[in-house]
């Protein structure tokens, strides 16, 4: 890995680059307790080959970024409640870090593509930095509302469990969780996932920053009015066979977002596998073709 480190306000992200830094920029930004790993080096590589500036960061309180363990966490009561009393910060914080990354880069405006929890921090980049956003790519995400891409009940227990006792525990728990959440329709490699796994624990796995982050995603509640600002070129994909934020997650997100095009894909889950990244990496080349499309004026 060619990790690298910048200074954005409070915190020091770790970030790793691929490609030619003259091409046009696409910042990916993962899910919720997920490192930039979850972007899998062979995907980002792929992209950049497509003629991309592809960067990949961890958000604060994953993997070797700044983790905030002086501020609080929520406590399993206020997660199962949804009423988050001292929110460690919110999306917008998260959004401002990958943004204050672009600047600190010297990069005046990027492609964003976000996943899960990403996907909301991608959200609301666009919603709020109209002018260094090219274009949107929400995956497998949400607006945030109570009513739509709730995950399914026997998904919920995974939010409460005790924190894995050491790394091969913690590597079990991650092969069982995608056995659960993954997508049924296409091939998953175990042996890869627990070494990804495994890469994940050695570079810092935390459960109190775990819990932050999905402090800030309820504390941040429904974010549509926001999303009705996004004026890009947006592309939403969402995997019909997701449990973790089901199909509804993604058919309101594209419902909110104005000229949204909406691509569900059969037996995806709430995953990334092979198999499905040659639609992912169209769709990615596709939406930010359109935007380097003139805008058509209305007729005089």
């Amino acid at each position: 890995m060619d990790e690298r480190f910048c200074k954005v306000g409070d915190v020091e992200l770790c970030y790793e680059p691929f490609g030619d830094p003259d091409r046009p920029a696409v910042l990916l930004v993962m899910g919720l307790g997920t490192q930039m790993l979850g972007w899998h080096a062979d995907f980002c590589a792929e992209l950049a080959d497509r003629g991309f500036y592809v960067i990949r960061y961890d958000n604060r309180d994953v993997g070797h970024s700044t983790h905030l363990s002086d501020r609080p966490a929520p406590k399993p009561l206020e997660i199962v409640t949804r009423r988050i009393k001292q929110p460690a910060y919110l999306l917008k914080d998260m959004a401002e870090d990958g943004m204050g990354l672009l600047d600190e880069l010297g990069i005046e405006s990027a492609h964003v593509v976000g996943a899960s929890m990403g996907g909301m921090i991608a959200q609301t980049m666009a919603a709020d930095h109209p002018d260094k956003v090219l274009s949107l790519v929400s995956i497998m995400s949400s607006t945030g509302s109570r009513w739509s891409g709730q995950p399914a009940p026997k998904v919920l227990p995974l939010f409460l469990q005790k924190p894995a006792s050491g790394r091969d525990a913690y590597i079990e728990r991650i092969v069982k969780l995608f056995k659960l959440i993954g997508s049924p329709a296409f091939e998953r490699d175990d042996d890869e996932l627990r070494e990804l796994a495994g890469v994940s624990w050695d570079r810092g796995v935390d459960e109190a920053g775990f819990a932050r982050q999905l402090g800030a995603v309820i504390a941040s509640g429904h974010r549509a009015a926001d999303l009705k600002r996004i004026q890009v070129p947006t592309l939403v994909i969402h995997g019909k066979s997701d449990r973790l934020i089901r199909p509804s997650g993604g058919r309101a997100t594209a419902r909110a977002i104005p000229n949204a095009r909406l691509e569900l894909v059969e037996g995806m889950g709430h995953d990334l596998p092979r198999g499905v990244w040659p639609r992912i990496l169209d769709g990615i080349e596709q939406n930010a073709a359109r935007a380097a499309k003139p805008v058509a004026q209305p007729a005089a």
